[in-house]
């Protein structure tokens, strides 16, 4: 009882493994840099549903964006020879200048105000002072 059938076992090439193990996962640097910076322009509580829609971990996220701050020579990064980091840093800073200079605007608009009802003010209590005067003067005697 020969038969052309192989089995599972003696297919040929030895025999098959139940349980393979999983080819580990690559990933191009477009994917990674799209993933990274969708990942940075989440709000706060959105950055764990790009890593689980994406089926990531942080930890890969950290490793690129490490990668490619230290891999991208001075220069290519941006433009401007900063690294990614220091960019954002720089965005950071430029964002509170920003917002430090949107305050200093408003509290020099309200300082005007403020002065500029002081101004009335001295003038109202100016000539109050001298209607105050004029009336105050003892009525001349007739005698």
């Amino acid at each position: 009882m020969s038969s052309n059938k192989q089995t599972p076992e003696t297919n040929g090439s030895g025999p098959i493994n139940p349980a393979p193990r999983p080819a580990r996962r690559s990933f191009t640097a477009e994917y990674k840099a799209a993933v990274v910076a969708e990942y940075e322009a989440a709000p706060h509580g959105e950055k764990s549903a790009v890593l689980r829609r994406e089926g990531l971990f942080h930890s890969h996220v950290q490793e690129w964006t490490r990668g490619r701050s230290t891999a991208a020579p001075a220069g290519t990064a941006n433009g401007s020879g900063a690294s990614p980091t220091t960019t954002a840093r720089l965005s950071r800073a430029e964002r509170e200048t920003e917002r430090l200079r949107a305050e200093n605007a408003r509290l020099n608009a309200k300082l005007a105000q403020t002065q500029a009802a002081l101004s009335i003010m001295g003038k109202a209590h100016e000539l109050l002072a001298s209607l105050a005067e004029s009336t105050d003067t003892p009525p001349s005697s007739s005698r």
